[in-house]
Parts: C-alpha cells; sequence; structure tokens
C-alpha cells in the first residue's frame, strides 16, 4: 500500500511523530539542591527554615525543629501558618526506624449539624462555610504539636516557642508577596480583625519591608510557651477564643476545645520501584489517593513515555480522574464511616482500572460512576520537612484552609481562625471551594474530622536514601507531591529538578485537566486536545518541599518549591 508514497514524507512524518512525543524541557534544568552535612530545614519562609536550622545547630533533633518551625509560621506566614487549625504529621524515629502518623487535623463543634450551611431553598450557603465565626472547626495545632514534643522532643518547650513570641512582639519585614496578599483581604480584616492586627497602621495598603506586629499573638505564644498546651485548651487563652467565637457568630464552646484530643494512627504503607512510602491514613485522603495511582501506574511504561510528554500526562490525567472519583464517593473519617480501603488499593482493582484506560482517547468522568457500590454513610495550606544528623525525619502539613482561613481573627488572640468546616459535606453532591464534590462519608457530624488532601509523606529506599515531601494546594496537594515523586523515582531527577517541573492536575469533576501556564511545550498541549481534553490554565500549582538524606554519603539535600518564597536552609 505504501509503494507508490513518497519515502521523504513517511520519514517527515515521522520526525514530526517523535518530536511530539519527545518531552520539551521548558523548565530551567541544572538547579541543584541545598546541601548540609548535619541536618535539613525546608518550609514555605526562609525565617522559619533559618529558625528551624539554628534549633538542630543547638543540638535539637527533627521533631524539636518542626515545634519551631510550626510556631515561627504561624506568626511569618499568617496566610497557612496557624495555631487556629490543624494537619497531619509524619515522623520516622532514627534506629528503630518506627514511623508515626499524628492526626491533629481540626473536628466539627459539639452543637454542628448535618446541614448547618444550607439555606431555607436547600441551597448551600457558601458564605458561613468559608467566611467568618460559623466556619470554624476546633483547632488542633498546638496539641498536635505538644504531643509530638512530649513523646520525642528533647529542647524545653518554652524555648522552642520563643522565636515565634519574639518575631509576633518586635515584627518582622513582610515580603513583597505578602504585601499583596495582605492588601487583597483587607476588606475582610476590617470585618473580622476586631484589633486590626493585618490592617497597615494608618489605613494604607502594605508596602514590602513594612513591620507587621502581632502583640496579642505574642501573649497569646508566651502563654502557651509558659503554660503549655493546657492554657490554650482550658486556661486563658481558650476562655478569649470561645468567646470571640460565640459572639461573631459561631458555635466552638470551651468544652469543644478542653475535649479535643490528637490521634495517633497506623502509617498507611505502599511499596513503588524498591521505595517503601509511608504516608497519613484516612481521614487524610492523599496517601490513599496517590497509593491508589502508583498500583495503577505499574501496568504502564511510565518511563518510556518519558517526563513531560503528551502520553505521561494523558495517564496521569487518566489515573487521576478515577482516583478522585473514588476519593469523592467513598472517603471520610474512618472513625465514622467504613471506607472500602483494602478493595481501593487492591492490585486486583487496580488492574481494572489500568484495563479501563485507553491511551488514544480522554474518559468521560460522567461514566465512571458505578465502580464500586456506593456507601450509606478541602487552598492554601503549607508543608515543612526537617531533619536531623541522627536520622529522625519530620513531614508536616497543616493548614487553616483557606488562605487565612475564615479571615476571622479570635478577638484579644491574635490567632487566625480556620475554616475547615468547608471540607466537610455541605450537601451531598455539591462541590466546596476547591470544586470538589463530597459525598454522605464526609458528612458533618460533631467530632468528625473533615476529609483532607494533605499528603505528608516519607519514602525509604533501604540502604540508600529516606526522603520526606509534601505540599500545599487543596486537592492539588495529591497530584503536586505524586508528581514530584515520579520525578524523583521514575525519571531520576534530582529533588530540587523534581520540584521544579511543570504540574498537572484531573479531579475527575469537573472534567478538565488543570495545566500551569508556563513549561509545557505547545504541541503536548495540542495532543492532549486532541485526545479530548479541556485544558484549563492556573498560575502555579503547590508549594512542595523535599528533603533527602543519602545514607551512605550521609549528606542532606533540600529543596524548596520556587513557586513562592520557601528555602531549605542546613547546616
Amino acid at each position: 500500500m505504501l509503494s507508490h508514497v513518497n519515502p521523504c514524507l513517511i520519514i517527515c512524518a515521522l520526525i514530526v511523530f517523535v518530536v511530539l512525543q519527545t518531552p520539551v524541557k521548558l523548565y530551567s534544568y541544572g538547579v541543584e539542591p541545598v546541601c548540609g552535612r548535619n541536618g535539613m530545614v525546608s518550609s514555605a519562609n526562609e525565617i522559619a527554615s533559618r529558625i528551624g536550622a539554628d534549633v538542630l545547630a543547638k543540638g535539637g533533633n527533627a521533631v524539636d525543629a518542626a515545634v519551631a518551625v510550626g510556631f515561627v509560621l504561624a506568626v511569618v506566614h499568617p496566610q497557612a501558618g496557624n495555631v487556629g487549625g490543624g494537619g497531619f504529621m509524619m515522623i520516622r524515629e532514627s534506629g528503630s526506624g518506627n514511623v508515626y502518623a499524628v492526626d491533629y487535623r481540626e473536628t466539627a463543634p459539639s452543637a454542628a449539624t448535618r446541614d448547618m450551611y444550607l439555606k431555607p431553598d436547600g441551597t448551600v450557603d457558601n458564605d458561613a462555610s468559608q467566611i467568618g465565626y460559623l466556619a470554624v472547626g476546633i483547632p488542633g495545632t498546638v496539641k498536635g504539636l505538644s504531643e509530638v514534643h512530649k513523646k520525642l522532643g528533647t529542647m524545653k518547650w518554652e524555648e522552642l516557642i520563643r522565636p515565634a513570641v519574639q518575631l509576633a512582639e518586635n515584627g518582622f519585614k513582610i515580603s513583597y508577596q505578602q504585601a499583596q496578599s495582605l492588601n487583597s483581604y483587607k476588606e475582610f480584616f476590617v470585618r473580622f480583625s476586631p484589633s486590626g492586627i493585618f490592617i497597615c497602621p494608618e489605613n494604607r495598603d502594605w508596602e514590602p519591608g513594612d513591620l507587621l506586629i502581632q502583640k496579642d499573638l505574642a501573649d497569646t505564644l508566651r502563654r502557651i510557651a509558659e503554660y503549655g498546651p493546657d492554657e490554650f485548651y482550658t486556661g486563658e487563652t481558650s476562655r478569649k477564643f470561645a468567646s470571640s467565637v460565640r459572639n461573631g457568630g459561631g458555635i466552638i464552646s470551651a468544652e469543644d476545645l478542653a475535649n479535643y484530643t490528637v490521634k495517633w494512627r497506623e502509617p498507611l504503607t505502599g511499596e513503588f520501584l524498591g521505595n517503601r512510602i509511608y504516608g497519613m491514613p484516612l481521614p487524610s485522603s492523599g496517601t490513599v489517593a496517590l497509593l491508589e495511582a502508583l498500583n495503577v501506574f505499574k501496568h504502564f511504561s511510565l518511563k518510556e513515555y518519558g517526563q513531560g510528554s503528551a502520553d505521561f500526562y494523558h495517564l496521569f490525567a487518566e489515573t487521576l480522574r478515577r482516583v478522585f472519583r473514588d476519593r469523592s464517593f467513598y472517603m471520610g473519617d474512618p472513625d465514622f464511616v467504613k471506607v472500602p480501603l483494602n478493595e481501593l488499593l487492591s492490585p486486583e482493582y487496580a488492574k481494572r482500572q489500568a484495563a479501563q484506560i485507553s491511551m488514544d482517547r480522554a474518559t468521560d468522568s460522567k461514566t465512571l460512576e458505578g465502580v464500586l457500590p456506593l456507601m450509606d454513610e478541602s487552598e492554601n495550606t503549607t508543608h515543612f520537612t526537617t531533619a536531623d544528623k541522627w536520622g529522625n525525619v519530620v513531614s508536616n502539613t497543616y493548614t487553616l484552609n483557606s488562605s487565612y482561613g475564615s479571615k476571622a481573627v479570635a478577638g484579644g488572640t491574635g490567632i487566625l481562625l480556620n475554616n475547615e468546616m468547608d471540607d466537610f459535606s455541605l450537601k451531598a453532591g455539591a462541590s466546596n471551594q476547591f470544586d470538589l464534590i463530597e459525598s454522605e462519608a464526609n458528612a458533618i457530624s460533631p467530632g468528625k474530622r473533615m476529609l483532607s488532601s494533605m499528603t505528608p509523606l516519607i519514602i525509604v529506599k533501604e540502604g540508600e536514601y529516606v526522603m520526606t515531601m509534601g505540599s500545599p494546594g487543596g486537592p492539588m496537594i495529591i497530584s503536586s507531591v505524586l508528581q514530584a515523586l515520579l520525578n524523583v523515582v521514575v525519571f531520576d531527577m534530582n529533588i530540587q529538578e523534581a520540584v521544579n517541573a511543570p504540574r498537572i492536575h484531573h479531579q475527575w469533576l469537573p472534567d478538565e485537566i488543570k495545566m500551569e501556564k508556563y513549561g509545557f511545550a505547545p504541541e503536548v498541549r495540542k495532543m492532549l486536545e486532541s485526545r479530548g481534553h479541556k485544558l484549563t490554565e492556573r498560575k502555579y500549582m503547590g508549594d512542595v518541599h523535599v528533603i533527602i538524606h543519602i545514607l551512605k554519603s550521609g549528606l542532606f539535600m533540600g529543596a524548596s518549591d520556587p513557586r513562592l518564597e520557601g528555602r531549605a536552609v542546613g547546616y
């Protein structure tokens, strides 16, 4: 049939095919991670990372550094760093190799009800679940950091909080990005910040280099440092907190704060290409989703597709499409609902999922309903990671949910309050602020922990390395962390290259691939569209932080995401 075809046309067609399939690297290569001999800290803020590294240099371990960084970020990164929120921490202990999964996620107040955010006409009141005092879940950060310190820390609690107290008391110079961020939320701070803490003096706009001073927060942190976490949950801070929330129309009581508990859970584990992966179990959906995706990838030749190719991104989107469908339908707080975890993570299920994927055509998300029987019963987060010379590592992701949480401050405390109640399913089939569709498995119930996408990981390759990673980004946490992981363990990038590489995201519904604006070849975009994918652009996704400890050399490598203002600091 080809006897009359011009050979030159065939050669040209083959060249075009190869060019379209070949990954085109539009992002910077040759960027090396930060190196350290005795330890490493990577976080979203350079001040916090340097203070964490100072703790390590003084003889503190990775847990001590994590506690210090956690409190400092509450001061210097108020968009997400917090004492008024919650999160998840993974810890690997040196020597024994024991891995701990610490759940200090927020919980629903005792007065919470299933339909508390529905209007009389049955529609969702998104303002009530996202802005102001009714949106607040019971915070877990202070008790979470305290419990890990009691079990595994070595330095004095007060000493670890002192840098945060000083920064809040004396202020710190804000950056250009911070000034822009604070100015963009001014109208909310006017409404919900009784002391005007985040409103620039003289009522002008914030400018780079201005001092952000937080006297009330300094007093609160000083009390927590002196009297311990009980001060936050049963002392003066508790009384101010509960009174302010109630006066603002919220429902958290002093009893709710006093009854909050941290959960030490069994880590969720999996294997991929010789790597042992440890992550948070539910109610963090991140590790479940990541392991489910990795199980599907085992049925494809990722390395042959090539990082950055249309085939890779097509497969990634098709896999995430299925993973997020399962997240929406089945996942919730395991203390309240039964989740078919064994089925979701079984090799048989992965094989069936892989068999449904066509490499030639995108799946219509609406056709994926009914894969498993339906059960009867969220973007501004921050991640930091620490590692010490003894081999202890910490991977921590905590959050207020939205940027600056509910935008409300608990009067007299300086504490920004979370809006984590929006991470519940407010109405079956309705979407939250991240366009995530939720089911009854994640419905509101008193004392229940809302489903999360946070994905703090610890990865071990025996005899070679121990690696930690995580990211903020709402549902894009899962795709950001997964791509960084694949870039290291499949595509052999160093950790800074892996973090720098452009990212995509798919979450079942809306049925679209979100792509970062820069870094993708036009040919790759065209090929994805030709397979039926709808593409939308975002400026950036996630803020991944990675530390890898090379066991043979003893060196630490740290990578912070260039998308925001983070920094890895070693010593």
